[in-house]
């Protein structure tokens, strides 16, 4: 079987990923869905070591730039971190009974996934390694510009969810390590 060209290679470098909800479903279009994610992902800032430096959730997928401080690594936090959210999203989504949207999920899991009912995520992450200056502000602006691109906003800081209200010197909603 051929090796993917997208993995982990090292803790030394911050990784570009994308995390696509499974078969595009607009899952994050709810707050609550989005404020699962933001609790995870401090959660592993403050105790496993994540440093997120820019982020952008849009209803259907995430992009991200982040790197691991601690031991696990940062191929184990983003597994952890899809794991935890998916079921933290499943059970909203159960507790409000939004059946249709979890019945997709449960249409489209992959066969392979024989102990889930449902499945968030696409598998996967396909993290990108940036080992330069340029790249790293590439990728932030291919982020940042992800809502402008789509219409939603005049300004990339005017999207909510995103970390570029940070590097514009305005609060976000999440702190992002600047420094990489």
């Amino acid at each position: 079987m051929p090796r993917s060209r997208y993995r982990f290679v090292g803790d030394d470098a911050p990784y570009f990923m994308t995390m696509t909800v499974n078969h595009w479903l607009p899952v994050f279009t709810r707050p609550d869905t989005v404020e699962i994610l933001l609790d995870s992902w401090r959660w592993l800032q403050q105790h496993e070591g994540l440093r997120l430096h820019g982020y952008v959730i849009l209803e259907n997928h995430l992009h991200l730039v982040a790197g691991a401080a601690g031991a696990a690594g940062l191929a184990g936090l983003m597994r952890r971190f899809k794991s935890h959210t998916a079921r933290q999203i499943i059970d909203l989504l159960e507790t409000a009974r939004v059946q249709t949207l979890l019945d997709l999920l449960a249409l489209f899991k992959r066969r392979h996934k024989a102990d889930a009912t449902y499945q968030l995520w696409e598998e996967g992450s396909h993290p990108k390694r940036i080992e330069s200056e340029t790249v790293m502000r590439q990728k932030l602006d291919y982020i940042h510009h992800n809502p402008v691109k789509r219409g939603y906003v005049d300004l990339p800081e005017h999207w909510r969810w995103s970390s570029a209200r940070n590097y514009a010197g305005e609060p976000g909603v999440i702190e992002i390590d600047k420094g990489w």
